[in-house]
């Protein structure tokens, strides 16, 4: 952030604005644009190493496995950590936007800044105070993943069959309680056995060569990663659909947004409204819905992160029917008031008649990424505790590339023989709805695939993990189907 605020406050690395005279103005220089594509891979290295360990380091602090009630408090902090979250994001996208359009961009870049040392402050006088998990290892866990993949590979013409003795099983560290490999991914057991003790071991217990012996530990926390993976995949459809807002701008400008008569809301900040329903939802569920659930079914920690995923894609698909629906409109009354060929002209219809599709995306998006992350922190080991966040991140990230790649070839294959493209500039020679009816159909496409990978997970399993932060409720115990 200091150096995108330096961008505005030192001339040379701001470019120079252009007069109404000018016909050919002065581009920016590659110095300037180095300066602010450094700005921007700072602040993502910045999020890359906070946002995946920030919400698990907050589960730290409120995890006990003696408290009876420990399993609903951490499900609460996941919902409450979203809440402020939205409003955080509510706060970035009016508050400080207004902050900027009105005192320009040294205030609005300066006033984040500010916060964000208050916030490195405030975590430095309460480091003492907070709950350090320390790994039973130092190893490198990424690192160590590859290693048992690499080694289960090498082993891989090992026909020979694990054995119950639990001495033919190589753990690290030694007091590890897992004693035996699960019976899923039976393949990879190979990487852990020893051959030749002689040769595969140290005197001091560790393996000579990592890459051709992996411990019990690393193969389980592999096999718990493969086990996510379908589930995290349905999950991209979801990051897709929110994608419809890159053409809100483009809708919006072009109706009436007035919500009074005195007040208009801004074409950009119809986010609000997807932000508001997702915090309403999460604490209506956290704080009602669940203590009913509870009341009525035994279940404390009210409807299953399986359940909520389910529900976030049912909602998804339902925003993007909507959102074609009413575009199918708008887009009709601009023909019949004669904007065709105008789409700066302003439609007889209100930007209210948007709401209720952005309202569905926001609860869609509150039940499935919480279920999402939750679900992964109940299967990950405790080690594997920041892969449940980073692999939502990553996911969205995911997500964003295969949007992008959507959104060109419709465009793309729209247009072929010198005809419309679906996604033109102008939307009202354009067809957007015909681009929310294929979103629509590739949701309920996704939803088709979520409850086939539901299909092929199954419930109250024992041997589903091994970590100490998994759930004992039946509800919430997911694994794969053991291979046959």
């Amino acid at each position: 952030m200091i150096v995108l605020w330096l961008t505005t406050m030192i001339p040379q690395l701001t470019s120079l604005s252009c007069s109404h005279f000018q016909h050919v103005c002065n581009g920016t220089t590659p110095i300037q644009l180095a300066v602010l594509f450094s700005s921007f891979g700072f602040m993502s290295i910045g999020a890359g190493f906070v946002r995946p360990c920030s919400i698990i380091f907050g589960a730290d602090q409120l995890e006990n496995k003696k408290n009876p009630d420990n399993q609903r408090r951490i499900a609460s902090y996941f919902n409450w950590y979203y809440v402020s979250s939205g409003i955080s994001t509510m706060i970035a996208v009016t508050v400080i936007i207004y902050i900027q359009d009105c005192y320009g961009w040294q205030v609005g870049f300066g006033i984040p800044i500010i916060l964000m040392f208050l916030s490195v402050l405030m975590f430095q006088i309460g480091s003492p105070l907070y709950i350090k998990v320390k790994t039973k290892t130092t190893e490198n866990l990424v690192i160590g993943l590859f290693q048992a993949a690499v080694a289960a590979f090498r082993k891989r013409n090992n026909t020979r069959l694990p054995l119950t003795d639990c001495d033919e099983y190589y753990r690290w560290p030694l007091e590890s309680e897992v004693l035996t490999p699960s019976m899923d991914f039976r393949w990879l057991n190979r990487a852990c056995m020893i051959e030749n003790p002689e040769r595969d071991l140290n005197p001091d217990g560790s393996a000579s060569n990592p890459w051709n012996l992996s411990s019990l530990e690393r193969i389980e926390s592999l096999k718990a990663l493969l086990r996510v993976l379908p589930m995290w995949s349905t999950g991209f459809m979801m990051s897709v659909d929110m994608g419809v807002f890159s053409f809100s701008m483009l809708q919006t400008k072009t109706m009436d947004r007035h919500m009074f008569p005195h007040f208009e809301i801004p074409a950009a900040s119809f986010t609000m409204f997807l932000l508001i329903a997702l915090t309403i939802w999460i604490i209506f569920y956290d704080r009602i819905l669940v203590p009913l659930l509870s009341k009525y079914t035994g279940r404390p920690r009210g409807l299953s992160p399986v359940t909520r995923m389910r529900i976030g894609l049912i909602v998804s698909c339902m925003s993007m029917a909507l959102s074609a629906i009413t575009e199918r409109i708008r887009r009709q009354k601009a023909i019949e008031e004669g904007h065709e060929d105008d789409p700066n002209a302003l439609v007889d219809m209100s930007a209210m008649w948007f709401v209720p599709q952005y309202a569905l995306l926001g609860m869609a998006e509150a039940a499935h990424t919480v279920g999402q992350i939750e679900f992964f922190y109940s299967l990950l080991p405790k080690s594997m505790s920041s892969f449940a966040s980073a692999m939502h991140t990553v996911g969205s990230a995911v997500s964003s590339l295969i949007g992008s790649i959507m959104v060109s070839s419709v465009d793309w294959l729209s247009s072929t023989g010198g005809k419309t493209s679906w996604l033109s500039s102008n939307i009202n020679k354009g067809h957007l709805d015909y681009h929310f009816w294929m979103l629509t159909f590739l949701s309920l496409l996704n939803l088709l695939y979520f409850l086939v990978i539901c299909w092929f997970y199954e419930t109250g399993n024992d041997e589903m993990s091994r970590s100490p932060h998994v759930a004992d409720e039946e509800e919430c115990d997911y694994r794969l189907l053991s291979e046959s």
